[in-house]
């Protein structure tokens, strides 16, 4: 997994993590430190920090593989945007009636991006 989901995989599940496995998450991923640097910093073994960030990562990605929370909400973003999209072509429409459809639809696809 690169390191984009695994920074968006802590977002949604980081608050699970040790305080210890949240330090060198982001001390990995967010301040680009070695493990060498981690483990300096916290004053651990660098192995400490692996197993840490092992662990870490391992719970995160366990957690999507059974709530999926992460996939469903890129799959309602990505729906509330095509909705967006397919709204805003209703105001083209040179009829009082779509565009009053139109600006209710964009309403409710707003409050879903909340």
């Amino acid at each position: 997994m690169d390191a984009l989901q695994m920074t968006l995989l802590f977002d949604y599940y980081g608050d699970l993590l040790t305080d210890r496995q949240r330090q060198c998450f982001d001390m990995r991923h967010n301040q680009d430190l070695s493990l060498a640097e981690i483990a300096e910093e916290l004053h651990v073994s660098r192995q400490g920090v692996f197993d840490n960030l092992s662990r870490a990562e391992a719970l995160l990605v366990n957690m999507e593989e059974k709530t999926g929370c992460m996939r469903r909400d890129m799959q309602c973003r990505a729906a509330a945007q095509l909705i967006r999209e397919a709204t805003e072509k209703l105001f083209e429409i040179d009829h009082e009636n779509a565009t009053n459809i139109a600006n209710q639809i964009l309403q409710i696809v707003d409050q879903l991006e909340e």
